[in-house]
């Protein structure tokens, strides 16, 4: 495993993305708890596009046409459903001063989702790992699961951090109703526009 890699896989996590936003709302709505739940959560979905990637699915999900939009029908339907669940006043990512907070498990579960229906993934796994393979075709496998272990592990520690950092801020933007309505409305926006960029995603 070369220090490109490394450097590759942490400017990738670090970018912030669906999975990013999705704990930041958590972390902001729910504390710390409820941030690495989500946290494990996101990096949980990483793991089917990882091995559809290893076994040469992501290769089939890429040339049918079919199947890439079913998913992503499914995800820009779960990110618009997120959209709605961030803008309503007891909607799950609501950033409230009295929520209480949900089951680890379901707030997990919606993030391992938020992965899980992303096509783009299983792509980007066969786009990425194959530059740094050593070239020996009998270690091929092991090195992307290698590979694939460290990007999952960053991810969760990258996610981590930022979910606390929300978690910390938490408090002192409860004080503040405007600022809890704006952060409610720019979640409810962001979650749309992922909807909408993924929309407009092609195999």
């Amino acid at each position: 495993m070369t220090i490109q890699f490394l450097l590759t896989a942490f400017v990738v996590v670090v970018a912030p993305g669906t999975g990013v936003i999705y704990t930041l709302a958590l972390g902001l709505g729910q504390g710390r708890p409820a941030a690495i739940a989500a946290a494990f959560g996101c990096t949980f979905g990483i793991l089917p596009h990882l091995l559809a990637a290893i076994l040469g699915l992501a290769a089939v999900l890429h040339t049918s046409a079919v199947l890439f939009t079913i998913v992503k029908i499914a995800g820009v339907a779960y990110l618009l459903y997120l959209a709605w669940q961030a803008v309503r006043s007891d909607g799950a990512l609501a950033i409230k001063p009295n929520k209480s907070r949900d089951a680890d498990w379901r707030i997990a579960r919606r993030g391992a989702l938020i992965n899980i229906l992303n096509p783009k993934l299983s792509i980007f796994f066969l786009a990425l790992l194959p530059p740094f393979l050593s070239g020996n075709p009998a270690t091929a496998t092991a090195e992307m699961l290698g590979m694939g272990a460290v990007f999952m592990a960053m991810t969760f520690l990258v996610f981590v951090a930022y979910g606390v950092f929300a978690a910390a801020a938490r408090d002192h933007l409860l004080q503040s109703e405007r600022a809890m309505r704006w952060l409610n409305r720019s979640f409810a926006a962001i979650f749309a526009a992922l909807a909408g960029r993924l929309a407009l995603e092609r195999a």
